[in-house]
């Protein structure tokens, strides 16, 4: 048999298993992912309105933000409106076809990828602002954000091109249950008939060129920004400065995190459902979770929200009299 036999695919569809065994609970399950689904929706939507509308708030720190906060809305939408699906029984909810789950699949990874770089970006310019703050609006002018988040989305994009090409050229025979709640590499690679060797091996260096190219400019950064921040004589300063990277290194930390479980964990961690519940964290929970963060841990973000729901209430009174 070839490794690799191009138009040879029996299977034609999948079946994504979902969460088996929560039968009884499924009612549970569907309201809590719908809840987190729509408050994620609700929350980033906020962010890129009162980014939007606040002019306090047109600056480059809050222009990646609302790149950030447009991908978490379609990272999410990727996985979770099937998955819901197949918890209320939708007629061929849990189906999808072979062409639709490599398209997941390629989304999903982009996205994923996209999320790394725009990471390190802001990470940048959080380290131009405080190590280098005379030559900031040179470095980090407007054509220089338009440039970064265009080449951020652009490596994203890249990234998943040969790993999904090489899944396409792999041979499916059956079974074609995918034992997950979304079409990830993995379990698609577990159900293949060929020889997976090439596809891993690339999986892996594209995944690991990913995380040490964004993680290194992250780390360079904020180690940067940690030495300057000993250098500040005055506390008030030090901790206005950290201020405005608390939230940032909140949400790398959380995103790498779950990352690092998901990608470097032992083999005797590898279990299915343990991979379904980390996918749900970064999938799911930390696109919920980061609006929250940079809300609470951001008093710029924070005194926007407040001045815009002060806003919309006193219109709701002058409305009413």
């Amino acid at each position: 048999m070839q490794p690799y036999a191009p138009n040879w695919t029996h299977v034609t569809e999948f079946v994504i298993v979902g969460f088996a065994g929560v039968h009884e609970a499924r009612p549970l399950f569907f309201t809590l992912f719908l809840t987190m689904y729509l408050f994620t929706l609700v929350e980033n939507l906020a962010i890129i309105v009162v980014v939007a509308l606040d002019h306090r708030l047109r600056r480059p720190m809050y222009f990646f933000l609302t790149h950030l906060s447009c991908l978490e809305i379609w990272y999410t939408s990727v996985t979770v409106p099937k998955m819901l699906a197949g918890f209320i029984g939708v007629g061929g909810s849990k189906n999808i076809s072979y062409a639709g789950c490599l398209s997941q699949l390629f989304i999903f990874t982009f996205l994923g990828a996209t999320e790394c770089f725009l990471l390190a970006a802001m990470a940048y310019d959080r380290y131009v602002a405080i190590c280098m703050p005379l030559r900031y609006a040179a470095l980090v002018s407007w054509g220089a954000c338009i440039r970064l988040a265009a080449a951020c989305w652009l490596a994203g994009l890249l990234t998943p091109v040969l790993p999904i090409y090489l899944m396409s050229q792999l041979t499916f025979c059956g079974p074609n249950v995918i034992d997950h709640f979304f079409c990830d590499a993995s379990p698609l690679l577990a159900l293949s008939c060929s020889d997976v060797t090439l596809k891993e091996t690339t999986d892996f260096l594209v995944s690991l060129a990913v995380l040490l190219a964004s993680s290194t400019v992250i780390s360079v950064s904020y180690g940067n920004i940690v030495w300057t921040l000993l250098h500040i004589h005055s506390a008030a300063e030090r901790r206005k400065a950290f201020s405005t990277c608390a939230a940032h290194l909140t949400v790398v930390s959380l995103f790498y995190g779950t990352l690092f479980f998901m990608y470097v964990r032992t083999k005797v961690a590898s279990s299915v459902n343990f991979n379904k519940v980390v996918s749900v964290f970064y999938s799911i929970v930390t696109p919920m979770l980061n609006p929250l963060i940079y809300s609470l841990r951001n008093r710029e973000v924070k005194g926007a929200l407040g001045r815009a729901l002060s806003l919309r209430s006193w219109k709701g009174q002058q409305g009413g009299r």
